[in-house]
């Protein structure tokens, strides 16, 4: 499926890795979760994004992965994949050897521990446009990397490398994000990284949303976006704040935690994650299971 500026409009979902008791990956659960987000209206999947504790997986597990969302969408939706670091030569190397077979763009992290300068985060960016046979998504994530691409540094990007076609921003800053909507290039895409901010940026120009919450609640989030794009604003609100405490409960003991409670809770998937991370605290899950409830999903 070929990438166009159509690709990355609407929801896109960052997909979570289930896995069983022991600790494996459970396929099943997993092929499930990437047909429940087509039949819900999905727009794009993110394969190993930070959601899917991309980290924690073995190379061999990552391409068990990818194979397993490729067969399983088929070409009924456009793929995206996580393929990021803080080195980036081997960035640049896992580009050069990863089958991206069935894939649309990737998405890449800013570097993260290292925290290089913005003339550091260009040249990074540049080498892996150079690098990659399909086109690049930033992320900017300054809450898990420890630094901000700026605006500035976005701008050049988009002007400079015509294969980085669009940015995750994840800044919870709204005015950096209307200074890259106002300034990009017509093409660039500008898509939420953050669930809660994402009808506050589409009003002020982003394409869509990479979304946590969509995992779980696809048809409602997408519901929510396409009345927006239809001038619904005060219904796309109300369904917003139905949303608002599962939004902070999701990431209160971080991500995939809350993300994956939650699909556990809706008899998804098991609520298995692998180490450092641990599950949701129970006190945390039942606050979500009243969330659960009046929302009546199970």
């Amino acid at each position: 499926m070929n990438a166009s500026p159509q690709s990355f409009r609407g929801l896109g979902t960052a997909l979570v890795t289930p896995f069983c008791q022991d600790g494996s990956i459970d396929s099943k659960s997993l092929q499930h979760l990437v047909n429940y987000q087509i039949e819900g209206g999905a727009d794009f999947l993110v394969v190993l994004g930070t959601t899917s504790e991309a980290p924690c997986l073995t190379e061999e597990e990552k391409s068990f992965v990818c194979q397993t969302v490729r067969e399983t969408a088929g070409n009924r939706i456009p793929l995206v994949l996580g393929c990021g670091g803080n080195c980036t030569a081997n960035v640049v190397e896992t580009l050069q050897n990863t089958d991206l077979t069935g894939m649309t763009a990737i998405l890449s992290v800013a570097p993260f521990y290292n925290k290089p300068n913005q003339e550091g985060l260009y040249q990074h960016f540049h080498a892996i446009a150079e690098a990659s046979p399909l086109p690049v998504i930033l992320y900017n994530v300054p809450s898990r990397t420890g630094v901000n691409i700026s605006s500035d540094t976005t701008l050049r990007l988009a002007s400079d490398c015509a294969n980085i076609v669009g940015i995750k921003e994840a800044s919870g800053d709204l005015e950096q994000v209307r200074r890259i909507l106002s300034e990009k290039p017509a093409e660039f895409s500008v898509l939420s990284g953050d669930d809660a901010l994402t009808l506050a940026m589409m009003r002020e120009g982003a394409t869509g949303v990479i979304s946590v919450i969509g995992n779980a609640l696809p048809r409602q989030f997408k519901r929510m976006l396409t009345l927006h794009e239809n001038g619904k604003e005060t219904e796309a609100e109300s369904i917003n704040k139905q949303l608002d405490e599962l939004y902070k409960l999701l990431f209160i003991d971080g991500n995939p935690a809350g993300i994956k409670a939650l699909l556990h809770l809706m008899g998804y998937i098991d609520n298995v994650l692998r180490l450092p991370l641990t599950p949701m605290r129970l006190s945390m899950i039942e606050r979500m299971m009243i969330q659960v409830h009046r929302l009546a999903l199970v």
